[in-house]
């Protein structure tokens, strides 16, 4: 009689386990996008997806216009810190640059410029570009006004 209780209690028990377990039954909630599992795996946040891994933590927006002022300092610091690897019409050893922002947020290429190692890190777009270009971005010690600065110079007609 006790053993009949015991088996009882041990196939309710079991029982009531399995049926937690087994979700809404559809099958839908255990399926996850590649995308999904990749975002999961890389451990990173949407917004982080989106616009990298770095000190710029605010979407950056581009105005209507582009200031030209910024958009110069850009020009020169870009010449100065990033022409011997990149080139604006041209895969070099980095990718050109012409169209950058069509490709990325204005904060992930700030992020890029001020973060370049975290990023090929832990980024899986910027562990593309290392792939793909076997040459790792070095930090150039900008800041972000800088960075920014080179921002609008992509933003501008790039000449």
């Amino acid at each position: 009689m006790k053993l009949s209780k015991i088996l009882i209690a041990v196939s309710l028990s079991l029982a009531f386990m399995l049926s937690g377990c087994g979700g809404s039954g559809d099958g839908g909630n255990q399926q996850q996008t590649q995308a999904q599992k990749q975002q999961n795996e890389s451990g990173l946040s949407d917004f982080e997806m989106e616009h990298g891994i770095g000190p710029v933590t605010e979407t950056i927006s581009l105005g209507d216009e582009v200031d030209m002022e910024l958009a110069q300092k850009g020009k020169e610091l870009f010449e100065l810190k990033c022409s011997a690897c990149h080139k604006v019409n041209e895969r070099y050893i980095g990718p050109a640059m012409n169209d950058v922002l069509e490709r990325r947020s204005p904060t992930y290429v700030m992020n890029m410029i001020l973060n370049p190692d975290g990023m090929t890190k832990n980024h899986p777009e910027a562990k593309k570009l290392l792939q793909e270009f076997m040459s790792p971005m070095p930090n150039q010690g900008l800041s972000q006004e800088e960075a920014r600065a080179i921002v609008e110079f992509f933003a501008s007609d790039l000449e």
